[in-house]
């Protein structure tokens, strides 16, 4: 059986291989992405970044297989570094080494990103929280990181009625449309 494998800038032909080889390419070359709809919620965001997240072997297979949760995590400084808080990793199946799925992890980032976030979590008092976790092009797994300010109960109030304003003129335009 001959593959071709074709990727946004080559394609590779490969000698023949067995179908159990294939699906391990097919499945490592998909595109995983984990979203934190609370956050939008619970946070206006001010401003994003990307960033690299330290893992260990069993937790990267997790993350691809998309046993991921970011609900209520947040992150923090300790010195000079940042680290990603309660993040729930599942345990993958097939693991020798048993990772504590809570445990803390480092984010990546250049010193003068690292030094700006500090600045602005301690002067104005917000908060870093985890939009997305998704791979990239290459493979690398990325987190999608927000600086946040908690919203009150009203806005949180006033953005569901807007939306809800929005649903009701989109389905009044395609009524008229439909006429």
């Amino acid at each position: 059986m001959h593959l071709i494998i074709k990727n946004l800038h080559h394609s590779v032909k490969l000698p023949k291989i067995d179908a159990t080889v294939c699906m391990c390419l097919i499945i490592s070359m998909r595109q995983v992405k984990i979203e934190n709809r609370k956050a939008f919620h619970d946070y206006a965001v001010i401003e994003t970044l990307e960033a690299g997240i330290e893992l260990k072997g069993p937790e990267v297979k997790s993350v691809r297989q998309g046993s991921v949760s970011l609900r209520d995590s947040y992150a923090g400084f300790e010195g000079n570094e940042l680290f990603l808080y309660k993040m729930h990793i599942a345990q993958y199946p097939g693991a020798l080494e048993k990772i504590d799925p809570l445990r803390k992890r480092k984010l990546l980032l250049h010193r003068n990103q690292l030094a700006r976030l500090q600045k602005k979590v301690e002067e104005k008092g917000l908060t870093i929280v985890p939009l997305s976790l998704y791979t990239n092009n290459k493979g690398l797994i990325k987190v999608n990181i927000a600086l946040v300010r908690g919203k009150k109960l009203f806005d949180k109030r006033r953005d569901i009625k807007e939306r809800e304003i929005k649903r009701h003129i989109e389905g009044q335009k395609r009524n008229m449309g439909a006429k």
